[in-house]
C-alpha cells in the first residue's frame, strides 16, 4: 500500500489557506461577543473550579479527597488555602470585570473591586458554614435513606448544587461578571439542578433527588422548604420596555414562603407567592399564588387496565 511522506503529499496551498484565514477572521468582526481578541484574558472554566475546590475544601475540610490534618495543623492549611484563593480569586474577579469594562487597566477600577468582591465571598464562609448544616440537617431529616450526614455531604446532588451556588450568589450580590453563572452551571452539568446564582435560597432547603430541578434568577425561597425532583420555578412572561425588548432582572420568578413542600413535576411560574405551609402535589401547574396553609393537588387519574383477551 503506497504511503505519503511529507516529501510526497500535497500541501495545502497559500491561497486556501489565506482566502479561509480572510474569510474566518471577518466573522470576528461584528462584535456579537463570540470572541476576545486585544482585551485582556477572560477566566478559564479551570481556573475558577480549581478555586471552587479549594473554597468546597473550606466549606467541608476532609472531605474533597485530600489528606486528613489533625486540629494543630488546621490553622496553617485553613490559612495558607484562604491566601491561594483571595489571590486567585481577586485576578479571574479582575479579568472578568476587565471583559464588561471596555477601560485601559490603568483608567479602571476593576482591581480594586476585585479585591472587595474576592474577600467579601471569603469572609462570607463562616455563614456559609453554619447554613449548610442546616441544609445537611434537612436532607438528613427528610430522607429516610440517609445513613449519616457524612453520607449526605458526599453524595446528595441537592447539597453539592446548592453550597456551589450559595458560593456563586455570593460573586452575584457583588456584581462579578460571568465566574458565578459558570459556577451554577457547571454544578448544573454534574448534578441536573439548574439554579440561577441570583435566586434567594432560605436555610435548611432539601432538594431531594434534584435531577430536572429549575430555579430561576429572581426565585426566592424561604426556610425549611423541601423540593422534589422536575420542579420548575420559572418565568411566565417576560416584561418589556417600550421597544420591545426583555428588561433584565425584573421580578419574574415565584417567591417560596417557609415550610413549603413542592412534590416531583410541579411547576410555578410567574412572580407568585405559595404561602407558608403549603403543599404543592406532584405534576401541578400553577400559574397564581397560594394562600398560607394550601394544599394543592391534581385530580386523580383515572386508570383504564386492559387484560389480553381485551377485557376491561
Amino acid at each position: 500500500m503506497k504511503t505519503c511522506s511529507s516529501q510526497n503529499c500535497p500541501s495545502p496551498s497559500d491561497d486556501f489557506i489565506g482566502e479561509l484565514s480572510r474569510r474566518i477572521v471577518e466573522t470576528y468582526a461584528d462584535g456579537m461577543a463570540v470572541n476576545h481578541n486585544e482585551q485582556s484574558n477572560l477566566p478559564r472554566e479551570s481556573e475558577i473550579l480549581e478555586n471552587l475546590d479549594r473554597i468546597l475544601e473550606l466549606i467541608f475540610p476532609g472531605f474533597s479527597g485530600r489528606s486528613a490534618l489533625s486540629m494543630i495543623a488546621l490553622p496553617f492549611s485553613v490559612g495558607d488555602t484562604l491566601a491561594q484563593t483571595y489571590v486567585s480569586m481577586r485576578d479571574l474577579i479582575c479579568r472578568a470585570n476587565r471583559f464588561l469594562c471596555g477601560r485601559k487597566p490603568q483608567d479602571c477600577d476593576c482591581m480594586s473591586k476585585a479585591e472587595d468582591a474576592a474577600r467579601s465571598l471569603l469572609e462570607s464562609i463562616p455563614e456559609l458554614r453554619e447554613t449548610m448544616k442546616l441544609d445537611i440537617q434537612a436532607a438528613f431529616e427528610g430522607d429516610p435513606a440517609a445513613k449519616s450526614h457524612a453520607e449526605v455531604v458526599l453524595s446528595y446532588p441537592g447539597v453539592k448544587a446548592i453550597t456551589i451556588q450559595r458560593v456563586a450568589h455570593c460573586l452575584h450580590l457583588k456584581k462579578v461578571p460571568l465566574i458565578p453563572r459558570m459556577m451554577c452551571e457547571y454544578a448544573h452539568r454534574i448534578t441536573g439542578i439548574d439554579i440561577h446564582p441570583g435566586a434567594s435560597l432560605g436555610k435548611g432547603l432539601f432538594i431531594d433527588h434534584g435531577t430536572g430541578v429549575v430555579i430561576g434568577e429572581t426565585a426566592s425561597i424561604g426556610e425549611r422548604v423541601k423540593i422534589y425532583q422536575g420542579v420548575t420555578l420559572g418565568a411566565l412572561s417576560f416584561p418589556r420596555d417600550a421597544c420591545g425588548m426583555i428588561i433584565k432582572g425584573a421580578k419574574r420568578h415565584p417567591t417560596i414562603e417557609d415550610d413549603v413542600t413542592i412534590y416531583a413535576g410541579a411547576t410555578i411560574l410567574g412572580a407568585v407567592t405559595i404561602g407558608r405551609g403549603s403543599v404543592i402535589g406532584g405534576n401541578v401547574w400553577l400559574t397564581e399564588g397560594t394562600a398560607p396553609g394550601t394544599k394543592i393537588t391534581i385530580a386523580q387519574p383515572r386508570l383504564t387496565i386492559r387484560q389480553q383477551n381485551g377485557a376491561v
